[in-house]
């Protein structure tokens, strides 16, 4: 199989200009070419507005050393690595392995294990992604919030209600990136996340995809237990207890437990789990027109059938302070991410489409150890907690939302600008500032205020910023070994939530890692 990296067309191109240009490229007959497929697609936007995409391309030909040659370097020989699974360990697995959570990490850890004929027991602290997404169209409509089923807890995790963006930085030999993407496609997903250079799939998608890939466990012998909250672990039992009174023995026990299960971090700390406070980010939502977004990376008013352009911006301070955008949603819309009472956090989601009127994104500022007042393990929990807090107080139970100017000015704002907020939830004016310590509030203006020389009108003074962004990654990293073993050898902490993670992707990758390590070290047993 041979690759052309750099082949550059056109975004208005058809699929027979695609071809035309790979013919010509390998300067062959259209009959030489037996099939090729898109590896990768970016967009090239350096001339804008003038702008092309730029494709690698895999293809299988015939007399390939010949048309290899005669192309001097410009494609590359290559074979297609498929994702194995290693072969099944020694070890006698008495009883079946028991994943806790079922976001994505516990998703993809469950699939190898199934597929491997472990027959391995989800249990879910939330409800099924369809009731899920009841509940949570209900607290957005009533502000009744169910703290077991919400945009943070249930089947699918807290990826399911967000932009679902697959693109990841987690290096990758073994081919996990390429199977993750693979099963999401094969259980639903748009074909084109195979080759976008940022993929997504959209929380209306992701519903479906999730549902079935529930529906393939079951059928290769799993079970998925909904309303299920392991409360307790019995080390010496091996045994996990279930909403306080029921036990279930594990061979082997894994924890996706996901990056907001702050009362099964207490649960696991009071049973001597080695685990420690880490770095994470806080920060706000900032809502700008899409047009303007478009404007600004297209150069151009009219995409032309391009989709809603997004962005990625990144500022070091003076005081050291890294300030940075996460998790952008291009035509989205801020949504109320609550999962305790009296709490409340935000976060960004967009549909498959991508069609709402603004832009949204996190703007957020990096905080450590040294930030929380504690060298307790769970003190970054806490930190958290207590912005939420205030962010609950300022918007009485609602979001939060300050323009930019009266952030800058440290006052409420009255009234709204030239941009009205896509919030999925109730909202309220308020003053955003006031919920962050004086020294993070300077940074994410002085953040936001250098990025506007990146994207003119970023600062402009009707910008909306809604809060708080708290749950950017897990504030805690439980303890793993080498072989993703906890302080307690049969309970492997998993994903985001215990800190190996950080987007659906890499929680996935990390979920099949665990699924390896667990296939590794035991047999099946009859």
């Amino acid at each position: 199989m041979l690759r052309i990296n750099q082949l550059k067309l056109p975004v208005t191109h058809t699929q027979e200009q695609l071809e035309k240009k790979l013919i010509k490229t390998l300067k062959i007959n259209r009959n030489d070419m037996k099939q090729y497929r898109i590896r990768k697609r970016s967009l090239d936007a350096r001339k804008k507005p003038e702008l092309c995409y730029v494709y690698s391309i895999d293809l299988e030909v015939k007399h390939e050393e010949r048309i290899l040659k005669q192309l001097k370097g410009r494609a590359v020989k290559v074979s297609e690595e498929s994702y194995r699974v290693p072969e099944h360990g020694s070890e006698e697995l008495h009883d079946r392995p028991v994943i806790v959570g079922s976001g994505p990490a516990g998703l993809f850890c469950a699939y190898i294990l199934a597929r491997e004929g472990y027959r391995p027991l989800i249990v879910e602290r939330g409800a099924p992604v369809r009731e899920r997404k009841k509940d949570v169209e209900r607290f957005w409509e009533t502000g009744l919030l169910d703290p077991d089923s919400n945009v943070q807890f249930g089947e699918g995790g807290a990826g399911t209600f967000s932009d679902g963006k697959l693109n990841t930085l987690v290096k990758d030999a073994a081919g996990r990136n390429r199977f993750v993407l693979e099963t999401f496609v094969r259980f639903g997903a748009p074909e084109d996340i195979l080759w976008e250079q940022k993929p997504h799939i959209g929380t209306d998608i992701l519903i479906d995809v999730v549902e079935r890939m529930r529906g393939k466990i079951t059928e290769l012998g799993g079970e998925i237990r909904f309303h299920s909250q392991v409360t307790d672990i019995l080390p010496d039992e091996r045994c996990l207890v279930i909403n306080g009174k029921e036990k279930i023995r594990a061979g082997a026990a894994v924890l996706a437990i996901g990056h907001s299960a702050r009362d099964t971090f207490e649960m696991l700390f009071e049973r001597g789990f080695c685990m420690e406070a880490k770095s994470f980010a806080v920060g706000v939502r900032v809502e700008h027109p899409q047009q303007l977004i478009d404007r600004n990376m297209y150069g151009r008013d009219e995409r032309d059938g391009l989709p809603a352009a997004s962005y990625k911006l990144t500022e070091k301070l003076d005081n050291g302070r890294g300030v940075y955008t996460f998790c952008m949603c291009p035509g989205g819309y801020v949504v109320n991410a609550s999962s305790e009472p009296g709490l409340l956090a935000v976060n960004g989601m967009s549909y498959h489409g991508r069609a709402g009127e603004n832009a949204n994104s996190a703007v957020i500022v990096t905080v450590t150890p040294d930030d929380y007042g504690s060298d307790h393990p769970l003190a970054g929990v806490q930190f958290q907690r207590e912005l939420e807090r205030r962010a609950w107080k300022a918007g009485a139970g609602n979001v939060p939302v300050q323009r930019f100017e009266d952030f800058c000015e440290n006052r409420k704002s009255e009234e709204l600008g030239s941009i009205k907020p896509n919030i999925k939830g109730h909202y309220s004016l308020a003053n955003v500032r006031g919920i962050f310590p004086e020294e993070l509030s300077l940074s994410l203006q002085q953040g936001i205020e250098r990025m506007d020389h990146k994207i003119r009108g970023f600062a402009d003074k009707d910008v909306l910023l809604s809060g708080v962004e708290s749950r950017t990654s897990s504030p805690v990293r439980i303890s793993r070994d080498e072989e993703f073993r906890s302080s307690i050898p049969w309970i492997y902490p998993c994903g985001e939530g215990a800190g190996y993670a950080g987007g659906i992707t890499s929680a996935a990758m990390d979920g099949i890692k665990v699924a390896e390590a667990v296939i590794s070290k035991y047999r099946l047993c009859e």
